[in-house]
């Protein structure tokens, strides 16, 4: 069996982690794969939206760290080399791969989210969790230090004191928590995760494909341009959206007073 299932229903794919009985830890097989599809989905134009997701209770508990065992008779620098290329090779390409791509990613959180966990929900655009999500960033728990992107997302969603906070301490938090600390998007019944998760995606995936693209990547470039460098950024994106056929049925559907068909065109 796959440590990655996926599925695609009505423009939105469905990326199922699959390791259950290990609470979806990421094994490199899984980075692999997942990397692999994020690719492929990025010239995937029947594709709109794509959430990830975990099977069984959980979302994911972070990395393997029952293989990190092979690794502890290993010389101090083969241990530092070899971690460095695992994280290079698998992780770093599928986080850049995940914020490159043109259509929104949603995680959908049940159970434990921790370690590379958080990193992978924090890399997608938007979050929605059960009520009995918690959250974790674990890595100095076993004395090491965050992964995966999350010490670049962390403080610019929750502010430098509470990333630091979060990282040091690896305090696990529930759903309502990192909602409220802007962490997360939404929280609801653990019994509506899917449903609700559903919902959202399919909302997304009926929308302007362009737009929605031009969006995701006008806010994440945001942080690093001035203000100058991203006024221009707007006005090309915006320039670049006029030239859909989405543009030109919202604006028909506007004037008609009436919900507009997006094509993703």
């Amino acid at each position: 069996m796959s440590d990655l299932l996926y599925e695609a229903a009505n423009g939105v794919a469905y990326l199922t982690m699959n390791r259950p009985e290990a609470r979806n830890a990421l094994s490199m097989e899984m980075r692999s794969r997942l990397l692999e599809v994020f690719q492929r989905l990025e010239s995937d134009d029947s594709i709109r939206c794509v959430v990830l997701r975990g099977a069984g209770e959980h979302f994911m508990a972070g990395g393997d760290v029952k293989s990190f065992m092979d690794f502890t008779q290993h010389t101090p620098q083969q241990r530092r080399l070899n971690f460095i290329n695992r994280i290079h090779a698998g992780l770093n390409g599928l986080i850049y791969t995940m914020r490159r791509l043109n259509k929104p990613v949603i995680a959908s959180v049940s159970g434990a989210s921790a370690g590379a966990g958080v990193s992978l929900a924090l890399a997608c655009d938007m979050v929605i969790a059960a009520e009995d999500a918690f959250f974790t960033l674990a890595y100095s728990h076993i004395a090491c230090s965050p992964d995966g992107g999350a010490t670049y997302f962390l403080p610019r969603l929750v502010g430098t004191k509470k990333a630091m906070e979060i990282a040091l301490l690896g305090e696990r938090f529930s759903a309502a928590e990192a909602a409220r600390i802007g962490m997360i998007n939404r929280v609801v019944p653990g019994a509506e995760l899917a449903a609700q998760t559903d919902k959202l995606a399919q909302r997304l995936a009926a929308g302007p494909a362009r737009a929605y693209g031009n969006i995701k990547q006008l806010i994440l470039q945001s942080s690093e341009n001035s203000l100058e460098q991203h006024l221009q950024c707007e006005a090309e994106t915006f320039g670049d959206t006029v030239m859909a056929e989405d543009w030109i049925e919202g604006v028909k559907a506007f004037n008609e007073k009436r919900k507009p068909q997006y094509s993703g065109r």
